[in-house]
């Protein structure tokens, strides 16, 4: 059990064994995104990780295996909390179009074109074609992307046009995350306002009141 600091005169607060465990394995993604973004994929190893972390090699190894474990892992974090921000939003949309401008705003936000971050998702991108345990990680995420874009469709398309329509919407919003990073795109504004264009033209030929 671990102590977290706490004001003067309160009573310490205990973390789980497994809240510990989180708040490590959290400590090494933050400390994985820091080093490819400063580095480079390649260049990024199990101590240069650790040394960020300031904890051992062995800890690594004991969370994560090895190196693509690592990266396996903070792609999944990264994923996750793409999941989670996109759920909020779609909540407090009130109609389709919301909740299709939800995704959009999610995907393409400003905090996705972060240096850090963006190089990890490029890291990753790179090494899709020669890793199983990577495609598994793209797969997935393309699946929830398109899931979410078909919920926010259904209830003006039916079940096959709205899962057309959602498959070309994330492939764009792929597309435009790409092309925006490469060109240094500060904070996704062009790339929101193309894939945001792209829908309303869509919903206008579906006709008034969409």
């Amino acid at each position: 059990m671990s102590s977290v600091t706490r004001p003067s005169g309160t009573r310490p607060v205990r973390l789980r064994r497994v809240d510990a465990v989180d708040v490590r394995r959290r400590q090494l993604i933050e400390a994985t995104i820091e080093a490819i973004a400063d580095v480079g994929f390649n260049a990024t190893t199990i101590a240069e990780i650790a040394r960020r972390a300031d904890v051992s090699t062995g800890l690594v190894s004991f969370h994560f295996g090895d190196k693509d474990g690592l990266l396996e892992a903070t792609l999944r974090h990264l994923a996750r909390e793409l999941s989670r921000s996109a759920a909020t939003r779609m909540r407090a949309a009130s109609s389709p179009r919301e909740r299709v401008q939800a995704v959009i705003d999610t995907n393409l936000g400003a905090n996705q074109f972060e240096r850090g971050i963006g190089t990890v998702w490029l890291a990753f991108w790179g090494q899709v074609p020669h890793s199983p345990r990577f495609a598994r990680v793209q797969r997935a995420y393309q699946r929830r992307i398109a899931a979410n874009l078909s919920y926010a469709l259904r209830p003006i398309l039916p079940v096959a046009a709205a899962r057309a329509l959602a498959e070309t919407i994330a492939a764009m919003i792929d597309g435009l995350w790409l092309r925006a990073t490469l060109a240094g795109d500060a904070d996704g504004c062009q790339a929101r306002l193309v894939a945001g264009t792209f829908v309303d033209n869509q919903f206008m030929l579906l006709g008034p009141g969409r």
